[in-house]
């Protein structure tokens, strides 16, 4: 028996080539970075000396409790990683995203989350109208909300970050979406969806990938068991009759029967749950685990 996951989507510019110890080595674009990763727990399969010819490097600051780090590029790197703020573009399908290491070993993209992508753009036919309104929530820097404008939704991304924004603006860009393609919103989600609610407005899909913690423009305060409830609860009253969401979460100390018991209290559809993977290239592809995800269906089916 295998745990319930969604199939990882094909992503050229993306490879998983291997992990273990703790961590995992991948390769995006032509760059390929080493970094921590708490899911990999079993033995690598490649040698010391793949491993350490990584591009990029993370190595976590002590001082912070293995929260931050720095990325290290070793003397073969291409330009690209050899630069003090390195950056380089990677892209899926026709959207373009800039890589761009971060303190936080995070890189501006998920790649485990193109299954999403895929079954988004696949229901975009699906609604009975034109053009369907997509509201994205913690949008981050907007591969989810470019590809769904490229697929024909009109989509709303809201995020707490200027930085954020600011980035999903240059992916934007990249990928040839007008400057008006996107109504982007810098806001606290749960605020954002509460007013939404007031105003009576509706959406055929949302997506939401809230973190653990974080804070708004204002310095609201989120926090993923407190506010998460009340948050799908107002998204709830945003739903048209025929709809969709999706939601992850990369939060420890929940799971996708709690995910999924959530979105089922909304009713009349139907909830997968499962976890969200990338595999390692190779004969044999190991699985690892990259997070959790629930997807809801009401009256909708792929065009």
């Amino acid at each position: 028996m295998r745990p319930s996951f969604f199939p990882p989507e094909p992503f050229p510019d993306h490879e998983l080539l291997d992990s273990g110890a703790g961590e995992k080595l991948e390769r995006f674009g032509p760059i390929t970075l080493r970094r921590p990763d708490p899911q990999a727990l079993w033995t690598k399969r490649l040698s010391d000396e793949k491993w350490n010819a990584a591009h990029l490097s993370f190595e976590r600051d002590p001082k912070s409790g293995g929260k931050h780090g720095t990325w290290r590029a070793s003397k073969a790197a291409p330009e690209p990683a050899q630069r003090r703020e390195p950056g380089w573009t990677v892209g899926w399908r026709s959207t373009r995203c800039t890589i761009r290491p971060t303190p936080f070993k995070h890189v501006g993209l998920f790649p485990e989350q193109a299954s999403n992508w895929a079954w988004l753009a696949a229901r975009a036919g699906a609604f009975g109208v034109e053009r369907p309104r997509l509201l994205n929530l913690f949008g981050y820097t907007g591969t989810a909300s470019i590809v769904a404008a490229q697929s024909g939704y009109a989509v709303t991304h809201v995020d707490a970050s200027k930085t954020s924004l600011a980035w999903l603006k240059e992916n934007a860009r990249a990928s040839g979406l007008a400057d008006d393609a996107l109504r982007i919103v810098l806001d606290d989600a749960l605020a954002y969806a509460r007013r939404e609610a007031r105003r009576a407005s509706r959406y055929h899909a949302i997506v939401l990938d809230p973190p653990h913690f974080g804070r708004g423009p204002k310095g609201e305060t989120w926090q993923f068991e407190e506010h998460l409830a009340p948050l799908l609860e107002a998204l709830g009253a945003l739903l048209e009759p025929r709809a969709v969401m999706v939601l992850s979460a990369y939060a420890f100390g929940t799971s996708p029967l709690a995910l999924a018991n959530l979105l089922e209290a909304y009713g009349g559809g139907e909830v997968d749950a499962g976890e969200l993977v990338l595999a390692e290239s190779g004969e044999r592809a190991r699985l690892l685990s990259c997070g959790f995800c629930a997807r809801f269906s009401r009256g909708v089916e792929p065009a």
